[in-house]
């Protein structure tokens, strides 16, 4: 039982006592009045002003603990508000550090495969096995480098003849083509559909061969092939003469 449930209490039963006392002193007061004694009004006025003093002593006393108790209300609504806002910062900043946790470990894999990125080399030539003239052609057509020696980054697809550049950078490219029996012999290097350069070289007799080099700023997905010129042929044997090469030199 609180402090002021127990002043209700004993206020209560101030209260309760009072129509007692009257009765009391009114029976009292009909035996004794023919005899003249006149103690019981006396006494009931006594007590009267007693009970009144303790009752306004009580009430006095729920006033001061029933402030007390809002303002020990008041306090503890403000801890309770205080709490809650610290909750909410501690989960703020518990979102904060696993957002910034979360970027650190993009980044680092960001970093790494950009480490592995621009690792990029390839080395190619015509035939994988055997010999063999490829070509005449109606139209420049793609040479697909079916021998792979070398094919760090897996940029160059050996399947279609075709260079796809993984990140943006300079790149530098190599061909060469070789001739046979008296012809000519050439190839350019594109750039996506744009001509580049181009490796010529026609004689009367003898093993013609051409070759060029190009460094090419590239996007990532430009796509770089040898196509060989139309109406031209190439050969190629177990030596591996006619080549296409390429590596990124650095990113942008």
């Amino acid at each position: 039982m609180t402090v002021i449930q127990q002043v209700s209490v004993n206020r209560m039963k101030i209260i309760m006592f009072l129509p007692l006392l009257l009765l009391v002193c009114s029976v009292s007061a009909d035996q004794t009045e023919t005899a003249g004694h006149q103690s019981c009004p006396q006494d009931f006025h006594a007590a009267l002003r007693e009970l009144t003093a303790s009752l306004a002593v009580q009430n006095e006393r729920i006033t001061v603990l029933q402030t007390e108790n809002q303002e020990l209300e008041a306090k503890l609504e403000s801890q309770k508000t205080e709490i809650n806002q610290l909750k909410q910062l501690s989960e703020e900043q518990a979102g904060k550090l696993k957002t910034e946790l979360q970027n650190q470990r993009t980044e680092a894999n960001q970093m790494k495969q950009q480490q592995h990125v621009t690792q990029v080399a390839f080395s190619a030539s015509l035939l994988d096995q055997g010999e063999g003239d490829t070509g005449p052609f109606n139209d420049h057509t793609t040479l697909v480098f079916k021998h792979v020696v070398t094919n760090i980054g897996n940029a160059y697809n050996k399947n279609t003849g075709i260079f796809t550049a993984p990140v943006r950078g300079a790149y530098h490219f190599d061909w060469k083509v070789l001739g046979r029996d008296s012809t000519h012999t050439g190839a350019y290097l594109f750039r996506n559909e744009e001509i580049i350069f181009l490796a010529y070289e026609s004689q009367s007799s003898g093993w013609p061969s051409a070759s060029n080099g190009a460094s090419l700023l590239l996007e990532v997905g430009d796509q770089v092939t040898v196509r060989l010129w139309a109406g031209s042929r190439t050969y190629d044997n177990e030596n591996h003469q006619t080549t296409f090469s390429g590596h990124l030199i650095f990113t942008m």
